[in-house]
């Protein structure tokens, strides 16, 4: 089995244990395999929490923000997401 980081653990298990409730069959069982769909969903995730945009009430547009805790959670999902694919 390969030794993730203590974050990519957690998302690993937590990923495992909804698989195996909805497919008992999975192949993603803590078997130590690369998880590319994992992996992808939270490279998503991250880009969206990046890219935040906040509708402004009274015109109807957006408008970005940039939010330091935001980027610094983007790129802490994007390095687990990196690990995820490369186990």
């Amino acid at each position: 089995m390969t030794d993730f980081s203590p974050a990519a653990a957690a998302v690993r298990a937590a990923y495992s244990q909804g698989c195996y409730l909805l497919m008992p069959h999975c192949k993603h069982q803590l078997d130590g395999m690369a998880c590319p769909g994992l992996a992808a969903a939270l490279r998503a995730a991250a880009d969206q929490a990046a890219d935040l945009q906040i509708p402004w009430s009274y015109t109807g547009e957006s408008y970005q923000i940039y939010d330091e805790g935001l980027h610094a959670a983007a790129g802490h999902l994007r390095a687990i997401a990196a690990e995820l694919e490369s186990q």
